[in-house]
């Protein structure tokens, strides 16, 4: 996909002063870890990262070894397995016979718009009711483009199927889930990115509950014990950790194997492997203004620690709206507050990080409400891919 650089520099120039300094900050703190050998961990969240191409852009970083591991929701996999993102036709399913008790809200049914010869592949997997695709078809609706393969048939019935059969796999091997289908999964995944340079990609504890029977395979392919351990190692060798829009952070990067916020002591105490979040820095991209509010806070005059150290409730003491995610991260002295919408800033922080390590990034993404943004969106429908079936035993 064709870059429009000047158009990232203009999304720059666009910044407050306070969120220049934030990013300038937060891309010198990746660039000066990558050139001493560090690591960068990226924590990611569902819906928006997907929509406004970030997952697609945490991938090409990956393939370019800047980003060291990512964590993510099983909402995503799910996504990342059909594509990330596809165009839908959206009809009443009342009309093509479906029990309105059984729809959606808007009693609205999906159908996947996709080329011939991609349905003619799937008929080879399963049974495809090509007579519905038809009718619904011929009705009148909406033609949209979202998250791919959940709802839309036969897309979303495909990405359940398919799930039972990774999971198969996966336990098969001791593997999990997140490996086998990153074998089959798209290069401009996250999944496939990471499958292919052998860098850790696991949906964590709090974010297990979503993408219908993805979520429940996910879960069950290795243990709660395994799986938290090897995000404990991830975060644990990351120099710097970066939060995209995504909430529980603090039961992410602290967890129950962490020692620098206490939560991981009675772990330590048992003698399991720990970590520590002292000396990382932990960058965030947050909409809310509370956050950096609360960072400033602490920097200060240490109101956070204090209130936990007296027991007190934070909202009172400071006096704003507090998310429980804002302790975990005001608290590390290496903070960094990126106040802005994530469709801006993560490619205006591509763009710097590729600037000052010399790389050349294959692929940008754009804040979707832009005309870049919606060309990037078709872009990813037409060329990221679904898993392909037959690579999966290859892991």
């Amino acid at each position: 996909m064709e870059m429009n650089r000047e158009i990232i520099k203009n999304y720059y120039d666009e910044l407050s002063s306070s969120a220049k300094e934030m990013v300038d900050t937060a891309v010198n703190s990746v660039v000066t870890a990558k050139e001493k050998g560090g690591k960068v961990v990226v924590v990611t969240g569902s819906g928006p990262n997907l929509h406004e191409g970030v997952t697609t852009l945490i991938a090409e970083l990956i393939t370019k070894g800047v980003i060291d591991g990512v964590t993510t929701s099983s909402a995503v996999v799910a996504h990342e397995m059909a594509g990330v993102l596809d165009e839908v036709k959206r009809v009443d399913g009342v009309t093509l016979g479906f029990d309105e008790s059984k729809l959606p809200r808007g009693n609205v049914f999906e159908i996947t718009v996709m080329h011939p010869e991609q349905l003619e592949q799937l008929k080879k997997e399963m049974l495809i009711d090509t007579d519905l695709i038809d009718r619904a078809q011929s009705l009148d609706g909406d033609t949209i483009i979202k998250a791919a393969g959940n709802m839309a048939y036969p897309m979303g019935l495909r990405t359940e199927n398919l799930a039972k059969e990774i999971m198969l796999i996966a336990k098969s091997k001791g593997l999990p889930f997140e490996v086998v289908a990153g074998a089959g999964a798209d290069e401009h995944t996250m999944l496939g990115a990471a499958k292919r340079k052998n860098v850790p990609c696991l949906v964590t504890v709090p974010q297990l509950i979503g993408g219908g029977t993805v979520g429940i395979a996910v879960a069950d392919s290795i243990s709660i014990m395994e799986r938290t351990s090897k995000i404990a190692e991830m975060l644990g060798s990351a120099d710097v950790i970066i939060e995209s829009a995504v909430a529980l952070t603090q039961e992410i990067h602290d967890g129950p194997f962490e020692t620098y916020t206490g939560h991981g002591i009675w772990a330590d105490w048992e003698g399991y492997t720990t970590y520590s979040l002292a000396e990382k820095t932990l960058i965030r991209i947050d909409l809310d203004p509370n956050l950096k509010k609360a960072s400033d806070f602490e920097k200060e005059s240490s109101t956070v620690q204090e209130a936990i150290d007296k027991g007190m409730p934070k909202t009172k003491l400071m006096n704003i709206p507090f998310r429980m995610e804002m302790s975990g991260f005001a608290r590390l002295e290496k903070n960094i507050p990126v106040i802005g919408d994530i469709g801006i800033i993560w490619p205006i922080m591509a763009y710097f990080i590729e600037q000052k390590l010399g790389l050349k990034l294959d692929f940008m993404s754009y804040p979707q409400q832009t005309e870049e943004g919606k060309e990037m969106r078709e872009w990813i429908v037409e060329n990221v891919k679904p898993i392909v079936k037959e690579k999966l035993h290859i892991c």
